[in-house]
């Protein structure tokens, strides 16, 4: 890789210096992926002022740890951390030019491509935590002009290093691994995201090809490359959470197992992995196995409590599948005392365990739900003077207890489990099905049988959407079409819960889908889509339609109001 400018010992000894780094990086994740994560970082910490790749590394630990806790000031730390470490990669770059004309002199070194793939690393990071510590419009915009920078320099690189085989150095699958996660990550993350949204990120014009992104990150993490792990997480992040959380609830499980099944013979023990195991199990409707995985995450490790809280966290989910009301409340227990990601949430679940109690049944600790509603308000946070979406539908849910004989809540568990999609987990399971369309039968005869005050027709509707969802999973497709066309028929009568009527059509949209209905599902998508603003956890609903959308391949873009159904 000399230029012809310099003694051949300097160009050998920076392939040799550079080689030394990848390999020590290696080593420290390797470390981490078996748990050891304080000696991964003290490994990485003393030469992260002087080398780019320890810089990189030792902030991408940092920001995974501070993703897992979402406390703000880790979130601030990790985000000065990893722009020190872009300072770090800066001083190895070329200053001017483009990568052609720096190219054109022969005048690049193999230092100074990592170093480009280095560099473009970081502002996606630093990116991903503007927008994780922010929701306000300028985090928008900053971390969209981050983002821009660094695809820019990816897609230089992508094109640079296909056309230039002769600049491939003895390094070279770690540039790659790079470019690979870059242009993979960014073609992913931005072929979810709804147009609306992308023009408040300031990427009008800019796609994402799903596929290509896939099969980017596939190629990253299944070559032996200091990519790998990031690349192969991102893809679990993907077919485990993603698919579910801002999709149809359709992850490919089997993709995640393939990829799974190298990393868990070589990390057994790996906390990481073991969770990601229990997560496809869950998916699956294997429950009782997603259980086993997650407390075996637990065991695993005691250093950081982080990762016992995201078991925790679908534990708790894991025993609502199965309608063990006492075991998933001892798990939002457990949260609201440990951690600190939201306080609302896991108080709100608390109160909701309970109240899916018979009323005389003794409640754990002494606790009363009545008394858990009324102090939801008082653990909400702000981010940058805003509170999370899942947060304020908490709130907002829970303020009918603040009067002194509260009308009760009919299913709010449930209500819940389908704002993170829990009805297509279930749905390959027909006894999961079975008992929770019983809890919503139950629910509704107490509802019929009492007297009507101002929340029945929300609370009727409500049960109707959650009914449809379990007969659709039941393959009685014409009763689950009357309950989702019975909320939308209903949409000038409801008085607080207004998120029921996009949904509704959400998901009869996606019964369309099933039943071959494809042109009437389109229209009933983009009325979902266009017609309905400013309602509970609309983005939620708003990447899903997206999903639905691209999946058969209709106009995604923003249109005026669509009126005819």
């Amino acid at each position: 890789m000399s230029n012809g400018k310099d003694a051949p010992g300097t160009a050998n000894s920076t392939q040799t210096s550079l080689r030394t780094c990848l390999e020590d990086c290696m080593e420290a994740l390797d470390l981490f992926l078996n748990n050891h994560f304080n000696e991964s970082l003290d490994k990485l910490q003393p030469r992260s002022k002087e080398s780019m790749y320890h810089a990189l590394i030792y902030a991408t630990v940092l920001e995974m740890q501070a993703m897992m806790t979402f406390q703000h000031e880790d979130l601030v730390s990790a985000g000065n951390t990893m722009k020190s470490a872009q300072e770090v990669c800066q001083r190895f770059r070329k200053r001017s030019g483009s990568l052609a004309s720096r190219a054109a002199g022969d005048e690049l070194t193999e230092e100074e491509l990592h170093a480009e793939a280095c560099y473009a690393e970081c502002l996606l990071q630093r990116a991903a935590l503007t927008f994780l510590q922010d929701e306000n419009m300028v985090s928008f915009i900053k971390g969209g002009i981050k983002v821009r920078n660094s695809y820019l320099i990816y897609k230089e690189l992508h094109s640079f290093i296909r056309s230039h085989s002769s600049f491939k150095g003895p390094n070279h699958k770690h540039l790659e691994g790079g470019v690979a996660f870059g242009i993979g990550a960014f073609n992913l993350t931005l072929s979810l995201f709804p147009p609306r949204i992308l023009k408040v990120l300031e990427f009008a014009g800019f796609s994402g090809d799903k596929e290509y992104g896939l099969s980017q990150l596939y190629e990253g993490a299944t070559s032996h490359n200091l990519r790998s792990m990031l690349c192969a997480l991102l893809l679990l992040c993907y077919y485990t959470f993603l698919c579910f959380i801002l999709g149809t609830g359709e992850g490919d499980v089997a993709d995640a197992e393939k990829l799974l099944k190298p990393f868990r013979l070589r990390y057994p023990h790996g906390a990481i992995f073991l969770f990601f195991a229990g997560r496809v199990e869950e998916i699956k409707g294997n429950v009782d196995e997603a259980v086993a995985l997650f407390e075996d995450g637990c065991k695993a490790q005691q250093a950081w409590k982080q990762f016992h809280h995201m078991c925790y966290w679908e534990l708790m989910w894991c025993f609502t599948f199965k309608r063990h009301w006492k075991m998933a409340y001892f798990y939002a227990d457990l949260l609201s005392q440990e951690s600190r990601w939201s306080k609302v949430m896991y108080v709100y679940m608390k109160a909701a365990y309970l109240s899916m109690l018979p009323e005389g049944e003794a409640r754990p600790f002494g606790e009363d739900e009545v008394e858990l509603f009324r102090q939801v308000p008082t653990f909400k946070q702000k981010i940058a003077g805003k509170s999370p979406p899942t947060e304020k539908f908490a709130i907002r849910k829970a303020r009918r207890y603040r009067a002194s004989n509260p009308v009760r809540l009919p299913v709010p568990v449930l209500e819940m489990m389908y704002m993170w999609n829990g009805f297509s987990m279930i749905s390959k399971r027909p006894e999961l099905t079975a008992g929770i369309l019983e809890t919503l039968l139950e629910a509704e005869r107490t509802l019929q049988a009492a007297p009507d005050n101002e929340y029945t027709l929300d609370d009727s509707c409500l049960i109707l959407l959650l009914k449809g969802l379990c007969l659709k999973n039941q393959g009685r497709m014409q009763p689950a079409e009357e309950c989702f066309n019975k909320v939308y028929s209903s949409e000038k009568k409801l008085k607080f819960d207004h998120y029921l009527v996009p949904n509704s059509l959400l998901e009869l949209g996606l019964l369309y889908v099933d039943t071959g209905r494809r042109e009437q599902a389109i229209k009933l998508l983009q009325k979902a889509k266009n017609n309905y603003k400013e309602y509970s956890m609309e983005s939620r609903t708003q990447f899903r339609i997206h999903a639905a959308l691209s999946k058969l391949k209709a106009d995604t873009s923003d249109q005026e109001e669509i009126t005819v159904l």
